[in-house]
C-alpha cells in the first residue's frame, strides 16, 4: 500500500449535510491522514458540520472558510496555496467532492497511480453504464467531442472532481484562470498548453439521488466552459482573417509597386508571393503566440507549419477540381464551382486548425 502520509485530501463544499461525514469516514479509513477542508460560504444552518468534523479529528482535519461563496475554483486554489505554504514534506493532493459519489478506495487508487508515475491522475467514470443520469451522459459526451475537435485532447472525464496532482504540479496548477467550475476544464486545457502529461484510472460510477445535490448549474456553468473551449477556435477564426486581410493589402501593395517593372503573369505571381510570405508569417506568428500558446519551439513549429501550408494548397485545388469532374460541372457553372469551392476551402480549414493544433504546435511534453 503507497504511503499516504504526504497525500493532503482537498475537499471544498458548499452547504453540506450527512454525506460530508460519509466522505470523512470513508477517506480515514483507507489510510488517509489529513484533510484540508473547505467551506464555500456556506449557510449557517450548514456550518455545524464543518465544526464536528474539525472537533473529531483535529490531528487530521484542517479548516478553511470563505466567509462568501468563492467558487469551487477559488476553494480548490486556497486548498493547494495552504498545501505549498505549510506542509513542505508533503508529496500531493487529491480532490474529492463533498457529496459522496468518489468511493475512497478509487481516491486511494489515483493518489497510488500518482505516486507511482509522478503524472498527475484523473479518476475517470465511464458514462456508458444504465445507471448514469441521461443530462450527465449527454453532457460529458458533447464536452469530450468539443475537447477532442477543438483542443486536441482526449479525456473520457472532462468534469471528474477526482483528480490527484503530485506537488510539483500545484503551482503550476494554481496559477490557472477561474474560480467556479470553469477552473476544472482550464486545468485540462493547461494540460494541453503546457504539455502536461496525466493518466486516467478507472473508478465506480456513482449517481446518489441523480445528482440532485450538484452546485452544476446546467446552462450557466455550461457556457462558462464551453466558451473556454471554443475560444480556440474563435481565435483562429480572428487570425485568419487578420492575415487574409494583410494578404490582401500587400497584394496590392507590391502590385503598384512592381507595376512598373513587371508585366502579367510575372507581375500577379511577384505580387502574389510576397504579399503570401509577410501574411504567413503573421498568421505563424499569431498562431504560436495568441492561438494555441505554444510552448513548442519556433524553429520546429515554423517548419511544421510551412510542411502543412504545401500540401493544403495542393489539396485545395485537386479536391477542388476532383468534386467537379465527380459531379460533371462545367466551366460555365460558376456560381456552383464557387460554392464547391467554399465548401472544400471550410473543410480543410477545419483541418488545419486540427492538424496545427495536434502537431504544428503541439508543446514538448514536460518530464
Amino acid at each position: 500500500m503507497a504511503d499516504l502520509s504526504g497525500i493532503s485530501v482537498v475537499l471544498p463544499s458548499l452547504d453540506p449535510d450527512d454525506k460530508l461525514i460519509a466522505v470523512v469516514d470513508g477517506l480515514l479509513q483507507y489510510g488517509f491522514t489529513h484533510i484540508i477542508l473547505v467551506n464555500d460560504g456556506s449557510l449557517p444552518k450548514n456550518l455545524h458540520y464543518f465544526y464536528e468534523l474539525e472537533q473529531a479529528h483535529p490531528q487530521v482535519i484542517t479548516l478553511l472558510h470563505h466567509e462568501v461563496n468563492k467558487g469551487k475554483g477559488a476553494a480548490l486554489k486556497n486548498a493547494f496555496r495552504w498545501f505549498l505554504e505549510n506542509r513542505p514534506e508533503g508529496t500531493g493532493v487529491v480532490t474529492v467532492d463533498g457529496d459522496n459519489q468518489h468511493h475512497p478506495e478509487d481516491t486511494l487508487r489515483c493518489c497510488e497511480n500518482m505516486l507511482s508515475t509522478g503524472h498527475i491522475t484523473l479518476g475517470c467514470r465511464d458514462f456508458s453504464l444504465p445507471e448514469v443520469p441521461a443530462r450527465s451522459r449527454f453532457g460529458n459526451r458533447i464536452t469530450s467531442a468539443i475537447f477532442q475537435i477543438f483542443v486536441g485532447l482526449t479525456v473520457s472525464d472532462t468534469q471528474t472532481g477526482l483528480r490527484a496532482f503530485p506537488r510539483d504540479m500545484l503551482e503550476k496548477m494554481v496559477n490557472v484562470y477561474g474560480d467556479r467550475f470553469e477552473y476544472e476544464t482550464n486545468m485540462l486545457l493547461a494540460f494541453k498548453e503546457q504539455g502536461i502529461p496525466f493518466d486516467e484510472v478507472k473508478i465506480r460510477t456513482v449517481y446518489i439521488e441523480e445528482n440532485k445535490s450538484s452546485h452544476f448549474r446546467v446552462i450557466h456553468d455550461s457556457w462558462r466552459i464551453y466558451k473556454l473551449i471554443l475560444a480556440h477556435f474563435f481565435r483562429y477564426t480572428v487570425s485568419s482573417l487578420v492575415s487574409a486581410v494583410v494578404d490582401t493589402g500587400c497584394y496590392a501593395l507590391f502590385g503598384r509597386l512592381l507595376r512598373g517593372a513587371l508585366q502579367g503573369l510575372a507581375l500577379t505571381a511577384a505580387a502574389g508571393i510576397l504579399a503570401r510570405v509577410i501574411s504567413s508569417l503573421l498568421n505563424f506568428f499569431l498562431n504560436k503566440t495568441l492561438v494555441f500558446r505554444s510552448s513548442a519551439t519556433t524553429g520546429r513549429s515554423m517548419l511544421r507549419y510551412y510542411l502543412l501550408a504545401l500540401p493544403q494548397m495542393a489539396a485545395q485545388v485537386l479536391l477542388t477540381q476532383g468534386m467537379y469532374s465527380l459531379l460533371g460541372i462545367s466551366d460555365r457553372a460558376v456560381g456552383v464551382r464557387t460554392v464547391i469551392y467554399a465548401v472544400v476551402m471550410a473543410a480543410l480549414y477545419i483541418v488545419s486548425f486540427m492538424i496545427q493544433q495536434r502537431w504544428v504546435f503541439a508543446p514538448q511534453k514536460s518530464e
